[in-house]
């Protein structure tokens, strides 16, 4: 349970599992269980009840969380990177990719 350093809307490449190589964008972060929610990877089927009158119940298709090892951030060019931090000369914390060192 360490500190992440993914946030919410970042672009992210799974890097184990079955969705190996696919990319998406971090819907939830869960700091506490170290996971990550990424749109569109990790999909599993979810039986679910019908709440209201016009609801349809069945069967639907969500993304499950994935655990933070297994997704780094993608760099501008679609690449797999670690993120950094650096401070800049206004004194401001950026965060960037170690690969390329584009501030994220």
């Amino acid at each position: 349970m360490g500190k992440t350093k993914l946030k919410r809307n970042d672009t992210v490449v799974v890097l184990a599992g079955k969705d190996k190589g696919k990319t998406g964008k971090v819907l939830k972060v869960d700091r506490e269980k170290d996971r990550v929610l990424v749109q569109g990877v990790n999909m599993v089927k979810k039986a679910m009840k019908k709440r209201s009158q016009n609801d349809r119940g069945g069967i639907i298709e969500i993304e499950a969380p994935l655990h933070i090892s297994n997704v780094a951030i993608a760099t501008k060019s679609g690449d797999a990177s670690r993120v950094g931090f650096r401070i800049e000369e206004d004194g401001k914390k950026k965060r960037i990719a170690k690969k390329s060192g584009e501030v994220l």
